[in-house]
């Protein structure tokens, strides 16, 4: 069975050979090796994370190089998630052929691209399917051949992230020099299960602080997140300048910094 006709989220487990071995060759004799394509470079999202939120589809682009000596009629990528014996979702492009450029001066090489379009709201059901995913590769060689394929099921890696927000508040405004700033705010990220944001509790968060004039914040001190992800904090009031939380993020979930807020010191 092919998956790369279309974005797929499977949510019970299965064996990744039936997803990734082409139905051709369950039917064929196995061809000679050297008539089968080898896999080579696979890219996802040009090497970064995947970061997605409650409601917006993302669309990813992936590319796979492949050679075989007849050159290559066909390349395609899927992501999967879960163990190779038991996956528990699949991700396939959302073109049913992609797109194959042959290598300049190497007629047997292809590089082929295409997408895949994450909906959080039908693909991404559950909170533990963020984190490392597996990037699949599989080739078609221009022979003719049904038989003439082949697929890498652990070609590349990426993280899939779950959107990440932080805000800030830094008060009273005005504040006269040498008095108390209290320092609020919170670290929110998306939740796949509810499609709401919720509050992404003990991480430690950098409070940071930019003089009027400057061209960079200065960590002040760190904070950790409570329960419902709040911050709090206060400081001394100084100079001029704006506040703001930095998140430095996490395997599941994305670097973040608070828009500044900006403090008139009196």
């Amino acid at each position: 069975m092919r998956v790369h006709v279309a974005a797929v989220a499977v949510t019970g487990a299965l064996s990744l050979s039936a997803l990734a071995v082409p139905a051709s060759q369950a039917a064929q004799a196995p061809r000679p090796a050297e008539e089968r394509p080898v896999i080579g470079k696979v890219v996802v999202n040009a090497g970064k994370p995947i970061v997605v939120g409650t409601t917006s589809r993302q669309k990813v682009a992936v590319s796979i190089t492949a050679s075989s000596p007849s050159g290559v009629a066909d390349a395609y990528v899927f992501l999967w998630h879960g163990h190779i014996d038991e996956v528990d979702a699949v991700l396939g492009q959302d073109q049913a052929r992609g797109a194959c450029t042959v290598a300049p001066g190497d007629p047997a090489t292809s590089t082929c691209t295409a997408t895949i379009t994450i909906d959080p709201r039908s693909a991404l059901g559950r909170n533990s399917l963020a984190g490392t995913w597996q990037a699949a590769g599989g080739a078609v060689a221009a022979t003719g051949d049904p038989g003439d394929e082949s697929v890498n099921e652990t070609a590349a890696s990426v993280r899939l992230q779950r959107f990440s927000k932080l805000t800030v508040n830094a008060s009273p405004e005005p504040v006269r020099k040498g008095r108390t700033l209290t320092v609020t705010g919170k670290l929110t990220r998306a939740d796949w299960e509810s499609k709401k944001y919720a509050g992404y509790a003990a991480q430690p968060v950098k409070l940071q602080f930019k003089k009027k004039g400057a061209k960079s914040y200065t960590t002040v001190k760190t904070v950790k997140t409570g329960s419902n992800g709040t911050l709090k904090t206060t400081v001394k009031a100084s100079v001029d300048g704006y506040w703001r939380y930095s998140f430095a993020g996490t395997s599941t979930t994305p670097a973040v910094s608070a828009a500044g807020d900006y403090v008139d010191v009196r």
